[in-house]
């Protein structure tokens, strides 16, 4: 059995644009049964907004289950570091809807993290607020690092734009636990109940969806609709089992063909020496 880890914008679509050959694919897989989550590193939206947008579009068929946000990552992660936890949050829905459902506490002074996402309400004033929890001991994580977001007018400054300037003001590094981070990447595939040799990674960005996919062992393919073009290619110390011009040229079946349908399993000693490389 394989199973697929499929990035969204570049991918799937631009701005509110189906790309051609998307709801072909996604459909074909659905009718197959075949296991998938869309991963995006954008946490504005819950997994509730994300398939509706989706379904809009006309990709029909998408349930929550279906879709793995950066901020569903950030919330299990730090649930497990600290079950209970403060939050101080600079984000919007998708954000406080994940650590609200994974037993979190959003507060206003002496939070155990901030934690910082994407947003459109953001202020100096929020910012200076967080960075006076930062110098004081709350930890700093980030959703992301993406230094901009695609939107329908052009670009804005992402989560790593706007965690770099608390980086800088305070000193301290942030803990990243998106895409490529092996917390999402593996939490992803942990979700399918895939092994490494099962999981094929779809994505249009070098820097986050093939890097986290080697890393981790899975197969990759490129698309060249989002952010990376060929004439990238020659610049990385690592590259893409497959590149395609779009998600027009992919089927399920060329893949099976292309990676078998290896049903072995890693082991959890496996899992902890891939983790430990990275």
């Amino acid at each position: 059995m394989l199973g697929y880890l499929i990035d969204m914008d570049g991918v799937l679509y631009h701005g509110h644009q189906l790309i051609p050959g998307a709801q072909r694919f996604i459909h074909e897989l659905l009718a197959a049964d075949v296991p998938f989550l869309f991963l995006t590193n954008n946490s504005q939206r819950t997994r509730r907004d994300v398939a509706t947008k989706l379904g809009r579009m006309g990709i029909d068929g998408i349930e929550e289950r279906h879709v793995f946000t950066c901020a569903m990552a950030t919330a299990r992660y730090l649930a497990q570091q600290k079950p209970n936890g403060t939050a101080y949050v600079i984000g919007e829905g998708g954000l406080l809807t994940a650590l609200h459902s994974n037993g979190f506490a959003i507060v206003d002074r002496d939070p155990d993290y901030v934690v910082v996402g994407e947003g459109r309400t953001l202020t100096f004033e929020m910012m200076e607020t967080a960075l006076g929890m930062i110098r004081n001991g709350s930890r700093l994580i980030a959703t992301n690092l993406d230094p901009n977001c695609p939107t329908p007018t052009g670009m804005r400054p992402g989560c790593g734009a706007l965690v770099a300037l608390l980086e800088a003001a305070s000193g301290i590094k942030a803990f990243s636990v998106g895409k490529p981070s092996p917390i999402m990447m593996r939490g992803a595939r942990k979700e399918l109940g895939l092994s490494a040799e099962q999981t094929i990674m779809i994505g249009d960005t070098m820097e986050t969806d093939i890097v986290g996919g080697v890393q981790l062992g899975y197969h990759t393919a490129l698309v060249l609709t989002g952010s990376t073009k060929r004439s990238d290619l020659g610049r990385y110390a690592y590259q893409p089992d497959l590149i395609f011009d779009s998600i027009n040229d992919i089927s399920h079946e060329m893949l099976v063909d292309e990676f078998g349908s290896s049903d072995s399993e890693l082991d959890e000693e496996g899992d902890r020496r891939l983790l430990a490389v990275n």
